[in-house]
């Protein structure tokens, strides 16, 4: 599992009280969608996800078409009217999904993938949808923290209804955001935090303490070499905290 890394820590606490290398609270609140093989809703500081998995018997066309063994996991994001201060318009009412929501979605498939075993799956199709109830920043990391444990939920569920003779999970995979803000680099960002960040970034990781995927970008704004390791190590410590999280949600 990933090792919390110490980091040097200023006296100053940020708006909400937090310390920088503190994450906000997080809780997950599992089987929330009765109808999903495997559900939870992850509340996240004021930030909260409902993450619902369901199966389908087959696998897309292309996998059949190209001789793909295995199986297939995709997933869907969208933020609800509601889930910010002014609504926010429905992306069927544009008539096609906005380009966010779009590479939110696509990065929720690939963690998950890397989370399990597809082989192992067998011959079917995991959809991994994630639901955006209230948005206070990091709705990403949230998204990806909570597609996992209601993808353990979902592997349990086969398992235990003989669909599956062997668990496909590989390692526990976690996200969360890291952000340089007025020269000070913090961990897990909400809303005005990200908004007046100079660098933003997420990290996706799993409990072997390999990197999925990393996402940094300067806001009108460069990083050196030290802010980066800086980063890095207070987004390792805090997906280490996650992954314990996600371990005693699964636990129960």
């Amino acid at each position: 599992m990933v090792q919390p890394v110490s980091t040097p820590i200023p006296a100053a606490p940020r708006a909400d009280g937090r310390l920088p290398n503190q994450l906000r609270t997080v809780r997950f609140q599992n089987n929330v969608a009765p109808y999903a093989t495997g559900s939870t809703l992850i509340e996240w500081g004021n930030t909260r996800v409902i993450c619902g998995v369901t199966l389908e018997e087959t696998v897309p066309r292309w996998m059949k078409d190209q001789n793909v063994t295995g199986g297939w996991i995709t997933a869907e994001y969208s933020m609800l009217p509601y889930s910010t201060l002014q609504r926010k318009q429905r992306d069927i009412s544009k008539g096609k999904i906005d380009g966010r929501s779009q590479e939110i979605q696509r990065l929720i498939g690939r963690a998950m993938r890397a989370a399990i075993d597809l082989e192992k799956l067998g011959t079917r199709t995991v959809w991994v949808d994630c639901d955006v109830l209230q948005a206070d920043g990091g709705t990403r990391t949230a998204a990806i923290t909570g597609s996992y444990v209601a993808l353990a939920l979902a592997m349990r569920k086969l398992i235990a209804e003989g669909k599956l003779t062997q668990s496909p999970m590989r390692h526990a995979v976690a996200a969360v955001s890291v952000g340089m803000v007025e020269k000070q680099a913090l961990l897990d960002l909400c809303y005005t935090e990200d908004a007046a960040a100079q660098v933003d970034m997420n990290l996706v990781m799993n409990a072997a303490g390999e990197f999925i995927e990393l996402q940094g970008t300067g806001e009108e704004a460069t990083f050196s070499q030290e802010q980066l390791s800086e980063m890095l190590a207070l987004g390792k410590a805090g997906v280490g905290e996650l992954l314990a999280a996600q371990q005693a949600a699964l636990a129960g």
